[in-house]
């Protein structure tokens, strides 16, 4: 017991992870006890319901992305590794877990515990090759919320809410806007509810939708930075 307790505290590395990894649990832990769980929502719930494709459609295969060429580094990052199309949170305890299984192995591998404080510097490589595995560990994990329905914890009325615009739109193209609930990110299809000009980072509220209720109408929001 002693032993592994050590390997999970050294060197730095281990300790950081073991201990990021740790908040995970009990945050989890503390989930289960007020009867939230993993959120699978609905196990019944018709996946058509409103809303439950909007996160596929900023991905950055779709046309009006590309044909804009507005896609964002930080869109294509967060889709990159299913951000929206799963629950937040799962997406961060899966990161942190497999980060940390990659830093025990290093540690052991590499002995680290020779190269001191500076050991830590591991945690650079480690966190970039945890990303790029996190695109495939989290593909199975995006399927599984699709099956059951989940769209942002529960469906939501999304009309009133305000936003953050990841694209800009104008006229009749369709952009992407960004708002959180209860700590999840959504991604929402937008046009412009008037087709003026609104650009990218600005702040918005969602007026309306189209009738096929796939598409979200946006107006610019009016407070005190935008007057």
């Amino acid at each position: 017991m002693d032993a592994i307790l050590h390997l999970l505290f050294n060197p730095l590395p281990n300790a950081i992870m073991t201990v990021l990894t740790g908040i995970s649990l009990v945050y989890w832990l503390f989930t289960m006890l007020i009867g939230d769980g993993f959120d699978f929502g609905d196990a019944d719930a018709d996946i058509d319901f409103d809303g439950a494709d909007v996160h596929e459609v900023d991905s950055p295969d779709d046309p009006d992305m590309q044909r804009d060429g507005e896609t964002t580094l930080l869109s294509k990052a967060m889709n990159f590794i299913n951000i929206g199309k799963a629950p937040f949170m799962v997406i961060v305890t899966l990161f942190k877990f497999i980060g940390w299984l990659i830093t025990i192995a290093s540690s052991i591998a590499l002995n680290l515990a020779q190269f001191g404080w500076k050991s830590v510097l591991i945690l650079i490589p480690i966190f970039i090759l945890t990303y790029m595995l996190m695109h495939y560990v989290t593909i199975p994990v995006a399927k599984l919320y699709k099956k059951v329905g989940y769209a942002g914890e529960e469906p939501h009325d999304f009309l009133g809410r305000s936003g953050t615009m990841r694209t800009s739109v104008a006229e009749d193209r369709i952009g992407s806007v960004e708002i959180i609930i209860a700590g999840d990110v959504i991604r929402l299809p937008v046009k412009s509810h008037n087709g003026d000009q609104i650009a990218y980072g600005e702040q918005v509220v969602i007026t309306g939708e189209t009738a096929d209720r796939k598409i979200y109408y946006v107006k610019k929001e009016i407070n005190l930075h935008s007057i």
